[in-house]
């Protein structure tokens, strides 16, 4: 259990009032709700007593995986040179570790890339496209970015797009193992992940791209469909913001010292080195300065992994957090889930919007201003941190299932929601 970030910081006001264990151990009373549809004046939901144990529900940076405490950065490299042979060592330990996790191939390498899961993603773009067509599967804020690179940076000229709005899935059937194909294994900002992996060929011709930033660590990964994957720290490992992991198949190694695109590609994107893959990457140098603390935090953090029972291990949290998420929704009188196909729906990062008609009804402002009133409730009453859906995506909430995450604050969660939903709804239509 994390301690509190004012206790943790000597002389930082506020900070995360983190109940102790036992809470966890009472029983929450419920008192029955008033109907849905009554007078703004009235009560809607009882003001719950148990609050989660950690309100920090972000869907990233997110909670720190249990347990952890600044003694986890005790042997950081600080105030060293990235290249010397420790802080190297250490880097190198990092993606060795991050191999075994997710259960990589032999032949698969693993690099460290500046500027998160966008950097990765942005430097597998710049430097292996353009050999063939491209198809890009987008539905979400993220997969969206790659549509607009793809078409408007790149300038891509034998390009297909599939899209569709956030929380539905596009046709991925239309996929053409001839080209190259981009994709988001969970789509963050939209609750909508890819169900599996038959779809893709294995023995295609064109390379698969696949954002798995909130899906590595916590779904398998069919590792003969992909070639190329991108995820950050601060996702389902809990770790830091700013840098990015890129990993690579032989498939697009071979792409890059066969193929140099004609666009330049920004040093940050680089990765080619005298012509060919810059294979010094998967050994621990980098392209540019990482956070040595960073490193150090990654690094505790695959070893709690490690630790618990691996990538098995952080599946089963992952599930066992949704179903205790999941037993809400599915008695809730006002949310439902925004992608409404179970299939397709994600289990880590749950998007919910509103079912009630009468809100429904309301235009997009005022359901955003519905949204951010149900987060200022719950973020005064400390019982949950940054639940509001992202800001390019439609009015709702959004939750963080992730392995880090304990069961039992999602447990106690949903009566928050409904009581904050009901105070906010009558606010919000008083003032309307």
């Amino acid at each position: 259990m994390l301690e509190p970030w004012s206790s943790l910081l000597p002389g930082w006001p506020g900070g995360v009032n983190v109940l102790s264990e036992k809470d966890h151990a009472l029983k929450r009373e419920i008192s029955p709700v008033s109907d849905i549809t009554t007078a703004p004046t009235q009560s809607r939901f009882a003001k719950p007593v148990l609050k989660p144990a950690d309100p920090r529900f972000s869907c990233g940076p997110v909670k720190k995986y249990p347990g952890w405490s600044w003694d986890a950065l005790a042997d950081a490299q600080l105030s060293r040179t990235h290249r010397s042979a420790a802080p190297v060592a250490r880097i190198k330990e990092t993606l060795d570790r991050t191999k075994m996790l997710l259960d990589m191939p032999e032949d698969y390498r693993v690099s460290l890339i500046p500027a998160s899961d966008t950097g990765a993603m942005e430097a597998a773009m710049w430097s292996l496209l353009g050999a063939r067509g491209v198809d890009v599967f987008s539905w979400d804020v993220f997969g969206n970015r790659w549509t607009l690179d793809a078409r408007d940076e790149l300038k891509l000229k034998d390009l297909r797009v599939f899209q569709e709005s956030a929380g539905t899935l596009p046709d991925v059937s239309q996929y053409d193992r001839t080209r190259d194909a981009i994709f988001t294994l969970n789509g963050t900002a939209a609750g909508v992940w890819i169900p599996g992996y038959d779809w893709i060929d294995e023995d295609r011709e064109g390379l698969t791209i696949c954002d798995a930033t909130s899906g590595a660590f916590a779904v398998d990964i069919d590792w003969s469909k992909i070639d190329v994957l991108t995820f950050s720290w601060q996702k389902c490992m809990g770790g830091e913001a700013q840098h990015g992991m890129l990993v690579m198949g032989p498939r697009a190694i071979e792409r890059l010292n066969t193929h140099r695109p004609d666009w330049p590609i920004p040093s940050i994107c680089q990765l080619h080195k005298g012509g060919q893959a810059n294979m010094g990457l998967y050994e621990g140098s980098t392209i540019n300065t990482p956070s040595l603390m960073a490193v150090e935090d990654y690094l505790a953090a695959c070893k709690w992994a490690a630790k618990i029972g691996g990538l098995e291990a952080l599946i089963k949290r992952r599930e066992a957090n949704f179903a205790a998420l999941n037993e809400w929704v599915e008695t809730s009188q006002w949310a439902e889930y925004l992608c409404q196909t179970a299939a397709h729906r994600s289990q880590v990062s749950v998007a919910l919007t509103y079912s009630d008609p009468a809100v429904k009804a309301l235009d997009t402002e005022t359901q955003w201003a519905l949204s951010k009133k149900i987060l200022a409730l719950l973020e005064r009453e400390n019982a949950a941190l940054d639940i509001i859906m992202h800001r390019d995506s439609v009015p709702g909430i959004r939750v963080w299932c992730g392995p880090t995450i304990e069961r039992d604050d999602l447990a106690a969660l949903g009566p928050w929601l409904d009581w904050a939903y009901g105070e906010a709804l009558d606010a919000v239509v008083s003032k309307g």
